[in-house]
């Protein structure tokens, strides 16, 4: 049974075109960008140019505003913690959206241990941010506002310059969580009026153990990660030039891909959506239109999302229920909680998002499998009663 792997918002594979690019950097480049002989220069002239690239998918104003990290996670870190401490003469507040990724509101709580204010901006029972009640809680006094430029569990888009808007007339700076979006929406930083943004490599197609933080000139941040002073001081370590330039690779092909793309997933993802809806008491999670275009996710009443994702795997499907980042603990999504579901509703979630390896084709097979998936586990619910 051939594999339909519906995941790809928990893990991307390397695009083999980006491995083919970055391959030399793994195998026999020896060089460390800040030594100065000619292999020192040499990686550190790849590094730049991955820097270039990844300025112009995001029309950043220039290559120097790209700080790379770790990961989405560091950067998100480095945003909120390194913005909020370097900035405490102008204020002690910080604030998120409620669906934000628990690598954004964790240091958030982080924060509040130490002495900040922090502040969650709630969400309608479609994913979007409360605008209202937005524009009450930032003051002069928040410092960072984080929203999440596309939620990865519910697909939600957000209405980022809107929101930008509302929180420089309000607040200080905007820090924008773009990973589940990138390589699916266009990014632009400028236009959106962006102080802040996070994007992972992996997100892209390109190598695990990269990420971005885009600074905005004019922006001060702090370091978290003191050491050698690597990346304008603000993340030190040796850099992963083949992580980093394979990177850049990435979000190239993503950039000049998208517009192809984009329809195909579409076309894919509303008829996932048109059949699985035809499932009794199955109900669509997140906006109907303005949602990731790779981006499908449901709950199903009087059944377990870890069993569907189990009972699925037996067909060689591999979705998820919430996100892979909180899958160790049996709490319900807080995402989910947070659009007004119940406990026993949140409980009943499925994410289906889609990559470059799947087809159209896949569609009846993974709706009979779902289909087939949710009578099965019903029957064995005690509290499902069929319909007559």
């Amino acid at each position: 049974m051939k594999r339909i792997y519906l995941d790809y918002a928990s893990a991307t594979p390397i695009d083999s075109r980006v491995l083919d690019f970055s391959r030399w950097y793994l195998e026999d480049m020896v060089g460390n960008p800040s030594s100065l002989h000619s292999l020192g220069l040499q990686a550190k002239k790849a590094m730049e140019e991955s820097r270039e690239k990844i300025a112009g998918f995001i029309n950043a104003e220039n290559e120097s505003t790209i700080i790379f990290t770790g990961g989405s996670t560091e950067s998100n870190n480095l945003a909120i913690q390194g913005c909020s401490l370097r900035n405490t003469g102008k204020g002690k507040q910080v604030a998120a959206s409620a669906i934000e990724h628990i690598s954004v509101l964790n240091p958030m709580k982080y924060l509040q241990k130490n002495g900040f204010r922090f502040s969650l901006i709630p969400v309608d029972s479609q994913g979007l941010v409360d605008l209202e009640q937005l524009e009450d809680i930032v003051t002069k006094e928040t410092l960072i506002t984080s929203i999440m430029y596309a939620n990865n569990e519910i697909g939600t888009i957000e209405p980022i310059k809107e929101i930008s808007s509302l929180v420089h007339e309000k607040g200080l700076y905007l820090h924008v969580d773009a990973v589940a979006a990138g390589g699916y929406v266009p990014l632009d930083v400028q236009k959106d009026n962006i102080d802040l943004l996070t994007l992972s490599s992996s997100a892209l197609y390109g190598p695990l153990g990269a990420g971005v933080l885009y600074v905005k000139p004019g922006i001060k941040l702090q370091s978290i990660l003191p050491g050698g002073g690597q990346e304008r001081g603000l993340r030190s370590g040796s850099e992963n030039i083949f992580a980093l330039v394979g990177m850049g690779e990435a979000a190239r092909i993503a950039k000049k891909e998208r517009a192809k793309e984009t329809p195909r997933f579409q076309n894919i993802r509303d008829s996932l959506i048109d059949g699985i809806l035809k499932i009794d008491d199955s109900f669509l999670t997140g906006h109907p239109t303005l949602r990731l275009p790779h981006h499908a996710s449901f709950r199903f009443s009087y059944i377990e999302g870890e069993s569907i994702l189990l009972s699925l795997d037996m067909y060689n499907i591999q979705v998820a229920t919430g996100s892979a980042c909180s899958s160790r603990t049996l709490e319900p999504s807080h995402v989910l909680l947070a659009i007004g579901l119940k406990h026993e509703e949140a409980h009943g979630s499925m994410v289906l998002t889609l990559g470059r390896s799947n087809t159209s084709k896949e569609v009846p097979h993974v709706i009979t499998a779902v289909t087939n998936t949710v009578e099965k586990l019903r029957d064995l619910s005690p509290l499902y009663k069929k319909k007559k």
